[in-house]
């Protein structure tokens, strides 16, 4: 009777929560403290929560307290004695629209409470609690739901603990808050505990779970933080749909395993995972909140299992009920008292009877304000925050550990907290490791002793003895190596200890031999002199080793090509090669127009041609134009200004640009005009530019040429057809290299050509091409290019461009399990640019392979300034031309050139012609030599001062006899004097004496004219210049040295102060 009354009651209480739970809130003992405002708007918000039969009082207890406590005013800003927005809208605990939802509710159940519960009530958030696990249909409807309210406007406050099974693009794009840890910070716990046991490498296992795509990618962006600090490898990432997709691992270095799944699947992957054996105690699996789920433990799960949890019991939920409320009370508040959002109303008035809006306008605006809000957390712990994605700032999560429980059976218990608000976030207490260990695995495999094969080759492979007296490494880039001449002495007690250094065998002792634990400190190579060719359908040297499994790695310069991938592994290429040219530099003799190499032929056309007669026609223009010059009256002024001592023609002016341009110290002739004179002086100014730039740029070019064969590559037809050229080249490589394969199978005469000179050693190569032996060695570009570097004379040089391009590698024998090992190194050492650095150390030497670089300084020979010689002897040959044509002009040219040449038209091109043609020009010359005379005795300095003093003497009786004049009231004409003394004193003269005579050259103006036959002078001019003239007794005879028609005049007698004054100017025909 006492059990049918309980089901009873039961049953009542379950039918009563079919209503939901809408029907119990508001019936708290605080109703009447909390009744409101009624006539305020009222703010509504929704809620959903787990579907439960016993949880509706928790649930109602939870709402009304956070209610309440927001009325009371707890968790108020500083200030502020409560929420002002709830002067402004109701908030009751009845305006928490609340509904159960179930663990796989249908899409119509769903739209059912949007539409009905919700939008019908006008809320302006909904807060979505769930804590199921599943992750499976309850993650997809929860999915469903939140872009469902993404796409109405309305923004969400969640916590579910399904939340990292959730699209991270959907949920980005939704209006959504979570609480609940992300998936970022249950990845970010568990590289904490990777972290903290110096675990760098790992593997990421999940299986088809929603979101495990995001879990790869949210580890990979924790790698890549971590990274200054720490530094992660991935192995691996697999996806398991199958037990034998397992096999990844196990044939792999991974010892460490992070996995994402559901518990059930969780299940089958470690079942498949202890048939592989790749659980125990050198195995380390850490697993998430989706594989522990609610700590109930599968038999199949090893023990010693670490994984990251966090509380989703419902008392957990009901605590966050309250948080949910706060963060949305802060983010009205925040809205409220934002002045901007006056105008701005918190419902919805949304429906989905096609009424209203289909979108909340102002929920994007408000889930700004949610989102920034600033929550007080719990004592000892940081505000509840959000990002800018609406993940939660703060987060705790609890490190569990599988182990024995006290029934024997396998519990997850509690041995830590990680805290993302801490820097040593993580704190672990003692754990149980795989195998029921204490100590943890290493989380890298055991130890293990690699055979390399090697060949010796500078950069990437050399050999040197160790120090005598500690037996290691002379240099600090080196392995210890112990080394057996062959195959059958590696089981020798003493074999023959080496240094094994260089190019890239510096990453590796570090790289592998620490964070894989590989013995490289003494491994055991075997020395091989062999390369790795075809011969006969077999393979022999390095390859043939492999191919044999007598070595496990093949570490030099192997070159990657079809035929050796078709039967070895190799890594990735680590340096790019290809099959390069070396020749000699020989010196040979500098080119003839070395001197005009600095500038291009275009460059000295513009300065020759343009530049130079420009120059030479402006300055003569200017010259011409200024009134200081020619005034724009050349020929009147020649002809008016006969004794002038401007002297400016178009070869002058081309001489003085000449001159300025190469600074020349010869006497020039300077314009008179102002302008002409600046042009001349911007001329220079470009003449120093020039000159400047042009002896920088001399010293590359007068410098003997360095000749070489300069082969376009492999494939020039000098080389690929030898015997096309005579004579031929010789030229070879190194049998049985990859080289001579290739040159076999596309060049068969040239590779049939070659064989007489080819060489056992690249050094024997090299010094074949030194010596002159050969003209070329063909091989490596990169080893070519190393050597070429090395030589300190700069001999040699790597000419045209590589062919067979390729790469090297490192070589395994197939399927090797050391093969992704190497390959992530090379990688990661690519990626940070170990490899780069390296490769400038090694292969960086005392000679740049440039073809103008030059090491070695020896005395300049005649042949580094042959050229100036050049350039003296075809000046000194242009002169001998010059020289000749002067003659020709003399003897040929003048007479006929002075019958034309009546208006002096050729003084404007050049003076020295246009003086040669007139006796104007001769007396000018002689104006010129008599000009600068001095005197050069006493005799005549006396005799010159003694007609100065006479002069002196009578201009002072002149003036007294005109002041004498002027008393008795007679005025004395000037008219004549002034205009004697203006003619006399206008015209140039010279006079000299000879045999006791005073001769005197003039040169007359037009109008005057002396007639030799009467002896008379027809002068038309003013009677008293004819009468000054007859007075000086002028006797006119002809000089032989000149010849008719010039004549000269010829004093006697007079005075020769009083001759030289008058006689300045006499006719120019006789």
């Amino acid at each position: 009777m006492h059990g049918l009354y309980v089901l009873l009651m039961v049953g009542a209480l379950v039918a009563s929560s079919r209503d939901g739970l809408k029907s119990s809130i508001g019936q708290t003992d605080h109703q009447k403290l909390i009744r409101g405002n009624t006539s305020l708007p009222k703010l509504s918000i929704g809620l959903i929560v787990p579907h439960t039969s016993f949880g509706v009082r928790e649930y109602t207890r939870a709402i009304n307290k956070a209610v309440l406590n927001l009325h009371k005013g707890h968790g108020r800003a500083k200030g502020q004695s409560r929420f002002s927005f709830l002067d402004k809208y109701e908030f009751t605990p009845s305006q928490v629209n609340s509904t159960m939802m179930k663990l796989t509710p249908s899409p119509t159940a769903i739209l059912d409470s949007l539409c009905k519960e919700f939008l019908s009530v006008n809320v302006s958030a909904i807060l979505y609690l769930m804590n199921y696990e599943q992750y499976g249909r309850s993650t997809a409807s929860a999915q469903y739901f939140l872009q469902l309210a993404g796409y109405l406007g309305i923004p969400v406050i969640a916590w579910n603990a399904d939340n990292s099974g959730l699209e991270r693009r959907a949920s980005q794009s939704s209006l959504q808050l979570q609480l609940a840890p992300s998936l970022e910070h249950q990845t970010a716990a568990m590289l904490s505990i990777l972290e903290r046991y110096k675990w760098h490498q790992f593997s990421v296992v999940t299986s088809q779970i929603a979101g495990h795509d995001d879990f790869i990618q949210a580890v990979r962006e924790r790698i890549s933080d971590m990274q200054d600090t720490f530094k992660f490898t991935i192995l691996s990432a697999i996806l398991v749909t199958e037990p034998h997709d397992l096999l990844e691992l196990v044939n792999s270095e991974s010892r460490v395993m992070l996995l994402y799944s559901t518990r059930e699947e969780a299940t089958h992957i470690l079942t498949a995972a202890r048939d592989y054996k790749i659980t125990g105690e050198n195995y380390v699996w850490v697993v998430t909140q989706s594989v522990i789920e609610n700590l109930q433990t599968p038999s199949q799960f090893p023990v010693g299992m670490l994984g990251v949890h966090f509380d989703t019991s419902s008392e957990s939920l009901v605590s966050e009920i309250t948080t949910a409320i706060k963060v949305y009370a802060y983010g009205v508040e925040d809205f409220v008292n934002d002045p901007k959002n006056a105008n701005r109303s918190l419902n919805t008035q949304l429906s989905c009877e096609g009424v209203g809006e289909s979108r909340w306008s102002t929920g994007d605006l408000f889930f700004k304000y949610l989102k920034n809000v600033s929550v007080e957390g719990d004592q000892g712990k940081p505000n509840v925050e959000f990002t800018q994605d609406g993940v939660l700032k703060a987060a705790e999560l609890k490190i569990m550990n599988l182990r024995p429980g006290v029934s024997k059976q396998l519990v997850w218990e509690e041995i830590g907290v990680w805290k993302s608000w801490e820097k040593e976030g993580l704190d672990i207490k003692d754990i149980v490791w795989p195998g029921n260990t204490h100590t943890p695995p290493q989380g890298v495999p055991e130890k293990f002793y690699l055979k390399i094969t090697f060949l010796e080759e500078p950069p990437y492979i050399n050999l040197a003895p160790p120090d005598p007296v500690t037996g290691k490494c002379l240099v600090d880039r080196g392995v210890h190596c112990r080394v057996a001449k062959d195959s059958d002495m590696v089981e020798s007690k003493n074999p023959i200890r080496i240094v094994l250094r260089k190019y890239p065998v510096d990453k590796f002792p570090k790289g592998i031999g620490e964070n894989n634990s590989v013995e490289v400190i003494e491994p055991l190579p075997f020395l091989s002199n062999r390369n790795a060719t075809r011969a006969n359908g077999k393979w022999n040297g390095l390859i043939a080793d492999l191919v044999n499994r007598k070595t496990d790695m093949v570490m030099t310069s192997l070159m990657i090509n079809s035929e050796r991938e078709a039967v070895v592994d190799f890594t990735v290429p680590y340096m790019e090669t290809g099959i390069a040219i070396v020749v000699a530099k020989r010196t040979g003799i500098i080119s003839p127009t070395a001197f005009l190499e600095p500038f291009d032929t275009a460059s000295w056309m513009l300065v020759g041609i343009v530049a130079i007669h420009a120059a030479t026609i402006m300055i003569l223009l200017f010259e011409w134009a200024s009134p200081s010059g020619f005034d724009m009256k050349i020929f009147s002024f020649l002809q008016n200004n006969p004794s002038t001592n401007h002297r400016f023609s178009f070869c002058r002016t081309y001489w003085l640009v000449w001159a300025v341009l190469f600074q020349a110290a010869v006497h020039i002739d300077s314009p008179r005009g102002f302008t002409a004179r600046f042009m001349t002086n911007v001329w220079a100014l470009f003449a120093v530019v020039f000159l400047a730039i042009y002896t920088a740029n001399l010293a590359a070019f007068m410098i003997t040429r360095e000749e070489f064969h300069e082969f376009s590559g492999v494939d020039d037809h000098r080389l690929a057809k030898p015997f096309s050229h005579k004579p031929m080249f010789k030229f070879g490589t190194i049998p049985w290299s990859h080289t001579d394969s290739t040159l076999a199978r596309y060049f068969k005469e040239m590779h049939s050509y070659m064989r007489a000179f080819n060489k056992t050693s690249v050094a024997d190569g090299i010094e074949a091409v030194v010596t002159g032996e050969m003209d070329a060695f063909i091989y490596d570009g990169t080893v070519l290019d190393y050597l070429v570097a090395q030589d300190e004379d700069c001999r040699l040089l790597t000419v045209g461009s590589w062919y067979a391009m390729t790469g090297y590698g490192l070589a395994f024998s197939r399927n090797s399990k050391y093969l992704q090992m190497f390959n992530k190194r090379l990688l990661d050492y690519r990626d940070n640019g170990d490899l780069e650095r390296l490769r400038r150390y090694w292969m960086t030497g005392t000679c740049k392979p440039g073809k103008e670089v030059q090491k070695s300084s020896d005395p300049l020979a005649l042949e580094q300034f042959l050229s100036a010689f050049l350039l003296l002897m075809m000046g000194i040959l242009l002169a001998a031309v010059f020289l000749l044509l002067e003659h020709l002009y003399f003897k040929y040219i003048r007479q006929h050139l002075a019958k034309s040449d009546d208006g002096g038209t050729c003084a404007i091109f050049s003076l020295s012609v246009g003086k040669s043609l007139t006796f104007r020009g001769a007396v000018y010359e002689a104006q010129d030599i008599l000009r600068h005379h001095r005197c050069k005795d006493p005799i005549c300095d006396t005799h010159l001062w003694k007609v100065k003093h006479e002069l002196d003497m009578a201009k002072i009786r002149i003036r007294q006899l005109e002041k004498d004049l002027e008393a008795h009231g007679i005025k004395p004409t000037q008219t004549k004097n002034l205009h004697v003394s203006r003619v006399l004193h206008g015209v140039p003269g010279v006079s000299f004496r000879e045999n006791g005579k005073w001769f005197i050259w003039i040169m007359l103006s037009d109008n005057w004219w002396f007639d030799g036959v009467k002896e008379a002078w027809h002068i038309s001019t003013s009677a008293f210049l004819k009468e000054e003239i007859r007075k000086s007794r002028l006797v006119a005879r002809v000089l032989p040295k000149f010849g008719p028609p010039y004549t000269t005049g010829a004093i006697g007698g007079g005075s020769s102060a009083s001759a030289t004054a008058i006689l300045r100017f006499v006719s120019p025909q006789c």
